[in-house]
């Protein structure tokens, strides 16, 4: 494993931010790189096992914490603009064109990562060859009444930074230690979800449910069944309406939010390491994306 830092563009919501990288590269020459997205209030670093079965297969990882997540700079709780996500990882992308330029790339989101990697492949799908989202945060697990949206949009304009809403760190594992493990990350943002935040968000969500018919890149949507922290309806209300020929939807009967860190992690990583191996483009990367 091995860190670095972009630096977000003038033009981003979050100039001049300054963003934590952490890779982790394979023995030889990678196969493909795969570009990850984590989700909210968590890091790239919680991702170790995963980059394990990847870098075990070939791949190379590549991930960005998230503005105002983990080492990078920012406010936990709260963001700008969502926007700022992805400037993060468009910055993350070019780091990867960069250093790959001729290994297919593969995207991969986690949670609110997901909703990252959907909008991110809404703007800029030709960059890869196959993606993969996990738990993707795309329909609220209970629909807000018109009061809720109406009070977040003014609480966002008026109070920005106050918190609306907590986290249940239960639901994130059936796994006790990874509980335990999570709930003592002093990089796991243990505060709530500002008012700003909390619009931003329903916002990109609806912007991820009216263009996901634009979305045509081979597509693996992965979610666990007794999920509280996001909905499984907003996994088969994607795979529904993407405009993907070749997709696939995996809801795992009983597991939690965290399906890579589940009892049944391997079998979960299996479904992926398939799902990408059955798509890299051997000698025939996307082209650059800028």
């Amino acid at each position: 494993m091995a860190a670095g830092a972009v630096i977000l563009p003038a033009e981003s919501a979050a100039a001049g931010a300054k963003l934590h990288v952490t890779h982790w590269l394979p023995e030889g020459r990678p196969r493909a790189v795969v570009l990850l997205a984590h989700g909210y209030a968590e890091h790239a670093g919680r991702y170790a096992y995963v980059a394990k079965r990847l870098t075990d297969a070939g791949y190379a990882i590549y991930a960005v914490d998230h503005w105002g997540h983990g080492n990078s700079d920012g406010e936990g709780g709260f963001v700008p603009r969502f926007s700022a996500f992805l400037d993060g990882m468009s910055e993350l992308l070019t780091l990867v064109e960069i250093n790959h330029a001729d290994t297919p790339r593969l995207l991969l989101g986690h949670s609110m990562g997901g909703l990252i990697a959907t909008l991110f492949l809404i703007e800029r799908q030709n960059a890869f060859v196959a993606a993969a989202v996990s738990g993707p945060a795309i329909l609220p697990a209970e629909p807000p009444s018109r009061f809720t949206v109406w009070i977040s949009r003014f609480l966002s304009r008026f109070f920005p930074r106050l918190g609306v809403l907590s986290l249940d760190a239960t639901g994130v594992s059936r796994d006790p230690q990874v509980v335990a493990a999570y709930q003592a990350d002093p990089l796991v943002y243990e505060g709530k979800i500002g008012a700003r935040l909390g619009k931003e968000f329903m916002d990109a969500m609806a912007v991820a449910q009216a263009d996901a018919p634009k979305i045509r890149l081979p597509i693996l949507i992965q979610h666990g069944e007794a999920d509280r922290l996001t909905a499984p309806a907003g996994s088969r209300y994607l795979f529904e309406n993407v405009g993907s020929t070749d997709k696939r939807l995996e809801i795992y009967p009983g597991l939690f939010h965290e399906i890579y860190n589940e009892p049944e992690r391997d079998a979960v990583l299996d479904d992926l390491i398939d799902w990408f191996e059955a798509h890299i483009l051997n000698g025939s990367p996307p082209p650059l994306s800028r």
